[in-house]
């Protein structure tokens, strides 16, 4: 496999941890605040309507994707450059 291929997968492997790391953020986020909502609507829903919870919902989903792709391939060039390019061992002591 060519040091290209190996960067390729390096980083798309970092994206989609980037990935799932945002979903089960959102998840737990969205489980606590569904929560709420359930217990006390008047108190928590700030006089919306549930179909403006779910378009809040769909909207903060895309937002939250986005993030999590784009901060897992930035941590995977980071990590790259880190272990491939400066040759950096960070589990080894000196």
């Amino acid at each position: 496999m060519s040091s290209l291929s190996k960067r390729v997968v390096y980083i798309a492997a970092f994206t989609v941890l980037g990935i799932l790391v945002q979903f089960i953020a959102h998840a737990v986020i969205e489980t606590w605040y569904i929560g709420l909502l359930l217990e006390d609507f008047s108190r928590y829903g700030f006089g919306w309507t549930w179909e403006t919870w779910v378009l809040i919902h769909n909207i903060l989903s895309f937002i939250l994707l986005a993030a999590g792709a784009l901060a897992g391939f930035s941590a995977g060039q980071f990590w790259w450059q880190e272990i491939y390019v400066k040759r950096r061992r960070f589990w080894r002591r000196r």
